[in-house]
């Protein structure tokens, strides 16, 4: 008698880019994105979700490996990963997935695995060792896109990032309008990848396959096409949350003077519009058109799910959709992402496992995530043991309806400030590149900031969630602080790097114990109180 047959796993693993967690409540009154909701009624919702890296590359270096970026050490965008670390899609090939990727993953060569001259070794563009290529869109690969455009009868300008002007315009790129992109939605740059995606599914029904699917958007271009450019009401969206000036910004800590005022030139995000002194309307309409860039990815998922859902598939694929790192939005005056505050690394989550209980589906966690547990979710699910260097955990017993007995209380992050260019932040703060970089460890009311040479910040969240009143230099905090600096350091005591610690050679040959890390010692846990 023939054993039965095995059930498909197939795995749809969705990024956006610079997505904050928040986006969708900026704007109350408005539901931008009914398939995302859709989804979550689906699947389970981690409400405290965070990237533990910023900007693109870092981020996705750590979602991708599994481990924190003071372990992988990938620190900026084109900082080199090194060649030895494995990755989510290099383990699923164990399992028989020939991982595919639509997008990109912004990997910076390991230049000591080329040779000289090599073409790979001038971006940080790259493609991620384990995944095979199916559609490129990118900053930098912009072309195949382009390509379908001219076919379809556009003018592509000669300057190919120029696509991104405003209908109108004569003059150089700019990063923002509230008119129409060039291009109608139908043919966008998530529309197309979407396209690619779906013609790759076409003939592959019976196929266990694994996709990292990488949205674009909402990254600038701040521009989007009809209808997305002017589908929310600037007046219909929340203020940046900032102090009265932004000289007041800088005055609350030495990193924000310099960040600042680095961010304060005519070209930041490549844009002529200075978005630190734009009118208050500008800034809404700007804010606008990012939640309208975020309805136009809605749009595309649910051109995702009811393909999947056409063909039988959906209850054959795990589903994870997150984001790389958020989006400032102008909030302490600040547009981008990287630094100390919230909106830069509090990033949606969302998992969808075919099997789970109706009981479960539409569960909210507002457990602390963090983005290294997304790849050892992905390995558990499609049946590999998560190797045992990576720092992260995987949700699967959230995901089956299950409380863990011990989790962790607070999320970390950790974000590199250096610029290797002899000028930026480390000419502004008198730093070497090596003192460039802040750790945070972000409890449910308490949140501490360490530089590595500058002064340290501590907030209370209960008090202060816009994150305003540095309590560091109050000897009434002293306390507080010294228990999270502790906290910091055992967290990343307990989660240095240990492919081969926990190995010993022995006369009887190799030994390697393969348990779990463990939790951080009780004594630096945070009172009920304090937590």
């Amino acid at each position: 008698m023939a054993e039965p047959a095995k059930p498909r796993r197939k795995v749809l693993f969705i990024t956006t880019d610079q997505q904050r967690a928040d986006a969708l409540v900026l704007a109350p009154d408005f539901d931008l994105c009914p398939n995302l909701k859709a989804l979550a009624a689906e699947g389970v919702t981690f409400t405290r979700h965070y990237t533990c890296a910023a900007p693109c590359g870092p981020a996705r270096a750590t979602l991708l490996t599994g481990l924190y970026p003071f372990v992988h050490r990938s620190v900026r965008n084109a900082t080199p990963l090194d060649a030895r670390h494995g990755n989510v899609f290099m383990e699923a090939r164990r399992a028989g997935y020939d991982p595919v990727l639509f997008g990109y993953t912004d990997s910076a060569i390991d230049p000591r695995a080329t040779v000289p001259g090599d073409p790979r070794t001038r971006s940080f563009e790259g493609v991620l060792p384990g995944l095979r290529l199916e559609a490129a869109l990118n900053e930098a690969s912009l072309e195949p896109w382009l390509t379908d455009l001219a076919k379809r009868g556009y003018d592509v300008p000669k300057r190919l990032r120029n696509i991104y002007r405003h209908v109108g315009s004569t003059k150089v790129m700019k990063q923002f309008s509230r008119e129409a992109a060039l291009y109608r939605a139908e043919d966008s740059d998530t529309a197309w990848l979407t396209d690619k995606l779906l013609d790759f599914w076409r003939l592959r029904r019976d196929e266990d396959w694994f996709v990292h699917l990488v949205w674009y958007r909402p990254h600038p271009p701040f521009i989007a096409p009809e209808p997305y450019n002017r589908l929310v009401p600037a007046d219909a969206i929340a203020l940046p949350r900032r102090r009265e000036t932004i000289e007041q910004e800088r005055a609350a800590h030495p990193f924000l003077d310099a960040w600042l005022h680095e961010q304060n030139t005519a070209d930041y995000l490549k844009t002529q519009v200075n978005t630190q002194e734009s009118s208050a309307a500008e800034i809404q309409d700007i804010r606008a058109v990012y939640l309208g860039l975020l309805a136009e990815v809605d749009a595309n998922l649910g051109r995702v799910v009811d393909h999947l859902k056409r063909t039988g598939e959906w209850d054959e694929t795990l589903v994870v959709f997150t984001s790389d790192h958020g989006e400032l939005l102008g909030d302490h005056w600040c547009w981008g992402k990287g630094g100390f505050h919230d909106a830069s690394n509090h990033v949606p989550l969302i998992v969808r496992a075919p099997g789970m209980p109706a009981e479960h589906r539409g569960r909210v966690v507002d457990a602390f995530t963090e983005s290294v547990d997304l790849a050892p979710t992905i390995l558990e699910w499609v049946g590999l043991a998560p190797p045992a260097e990576m720092n992260g955990v995987s949700l699967g017993p959230w995901l089956r309806g299950e409380t863990p007995e011990r989790w962790r209380d607070y999320a970390f992050w950790e974000f590199d400030f250096r610029t290797l260019g002899g000028g930026g932040l480390e000419a502004a703060l008198g730093l070497t590149p090596d003192q460039c970089t802040l750790d945070v460890i972000r409890e449910r009311r308490w949140k501490y900031v360490h530089f590595t040479a500058l002064p340290p910040l501590l907030f209370d969240l209960d008090d202060d969630p816009g994150e305003f009143n540095n309590l560091a230099d109050s000897p009434a905090y002293a306390s507080e602080s010294a228990r999270l600096a502790g906290r910091l350091l055992s967290h990343r005591m307990l989660h240095a790097e240990r492919t081969l610690t926990n190995t010993k050679l022995a006369h009887a040959g190799v030994k390697t114990w393969t348990g779990d890390r463990g939790l951080v010692p009780p004594s630096f846990q945070a009172t009920a109180a304090g937590a």
